[in-house]
């Protein structure tokens, strides 16, 4: 008999928990053999490749992490996953088949605590999101036989949606010992600043995450006098660090008994560095928007020149510079959008001379350029530019369990 799983009601003739997670297991058989045959071949090697590097060494655990991943995440062409041509290509699913792999679209990507274990279950904390997972192992029990509460788990869950609240582990699954809590803080933490939108898979994150960013931004305009700066890389970098500098000491200030016997951080251990584009541009751009949150842009100044001055539209140099800005996809409208609301009668001429149409206005045909050389950036809900960790990586990170 299958064991109760919270939120997961098996009506009559709904397959139960243990059907489910046995079908799980030949379905990503079915789909490894699927993902690894001659079709897929000119996007997949590649990918090994790259990761094996010029020894081409690449040990089995990371070779499953990137098969995974190529699975159920990677775009083909036509914008379809692996699992979508897949439950395209066969007619023999049940609907069942289809919701559970579908689902595997979306897995979650951690580095997780084990709270307990429950029979066949592992309880995990995911460090990253601050959200606990019920999970199994479609290889039985024996998956979590090496492993204790208290200890580490970084791998990736997949839902089974037929199961409300059960997740299934899904390619490699590393281990590590409680002793390793330090090193695993420092990853979970670069996993949550370096890729935020694991971090608001917890909708309680998102919205701590838009209010510790207006502060943020609050102290930013008050300490700069604005929410944007145009300076040379060097000046911005040094300003930046005072401004860092400061937050920490207000923060020190703010909560003297968690800050005591920490040094104080000064210019001689910088908190911002300038990535290699930024630190040789003329100018840099420092934006801090309400939504967009805090940004930096190249050679922020000379486009600037452009709109306060559309003579300069004839420029080839100040051309190409407004074509980066618009075609390139690391960079949101925020910048043209500023740039056209400060000077917007200029704004008209520089986009006339740029594109060639005599008839163009930003207020009239603005969004819909923008829309058309940036559609990524409308797909998607804005997100807040700060990420907020967890009470329990808080401790981990300062080496308190």
């Amino acid at each position: 008999m299958a064991e109760a799983v919270p939120g997961a009601h098996q009506g009559v003739g709904e397959p139960s928990l243990i059907d489910l997670i046995e079908r799980s297991a030949e379905l990503k058989a079915k789909l490894v053999t699927f993902a690894q045959s001659a079709r897929f071949d000119r996007w997949l090697t590649p990918l090994l490749l790259e990761a094996a590097g010029p020894e081409r060494q690449l040990d089995e655990g990371e070779a499953i992490r990137i098969i995974d991943h190529f699975i159920l995440r990677y775009r083909l062409p036509d914008g379809s996953t692996v699992v979508d041509r897949f439950v395209a290509g066969r007619k023999d699913l049940t609907a069942v088949d289809r919701e559970m792999l579908l689902g595997w679209r979306d897995p979650v990507e951690g580095i997780f605590e084990i709270q307990r274990k429950e029979k066949d279950a592992v309880v995990l904390l995911n460090l990253v999101d601050d959200l606990e997972y019920r999970t199994y192992s479609n290889a039985g029990r024996a998956a979590f036989r090496g492993v204790s509460k208290g200890s580490f788990l970084h791998t990736c869950l997949v839902p089974v949606h037929s199961a409300g609240g059960v997740w299934l582990v899904s390619g490699a699954m590393s281990s590590y010992p409680k002793s390793s809590a330090t090193e695993i803080a420092q990853a979970a933490l670069h996993l949550a600043t370096s890729r935020p939108e694991l971090v608001f898979r917890n909708p309680a994150k998102i919205e701590q995450g838009w209010q510790r960013m207006r502060e943020d931004r609050a102290a930013f305009v008050e300490f700069f006098g604005g929410d944007e700066l145009v300076l040379p890389p060097a000046e911005a970098k040094d300003l930046l660090n005072g401004y860092y500098c400061h937050r920490q000491e207000a923060a020190i200030i703010g909560q003297p008994d968690r800050a005591r016997g920490r040094r104080l951080p000064g210019l001689d251990l910088p908190f911002f560095e300038l990535p290699g584009e930024l630190a040789d541009s003329d100018t840099i751009g420092v934006i801090y928007d309400q939504v967009d949150g805090l940004n930096f842009y190249a050679d922020y100044g000379m486009l600037r020149d452009l709109f306060a001055d559309p003579a300069l539209a004839g420029r080839k140099q100040h051309q190409d510079l407004l074509r980066t800005y618009l075609r390139e996809e690391s960079i949101a409208p925020l910048p043209i959008r500023r740039l056209a609301a400060a000077y917007p009668e200029p704004a008209d001429v520089v986009f006339r001379k740029l594109l060639r149409k005599p008839g163009f206005t930003w207020s009239e045909h603005g969004e819909t350029l923008l829309r058309r050389y940036k559609p990524w950036y409308y797909e998607n809900e804005p997100r807040p530019g700060v990420s907020v960790i967890g009470d329990r990586l808080s401790r981990l990170a300062a080496g308190r369990r």
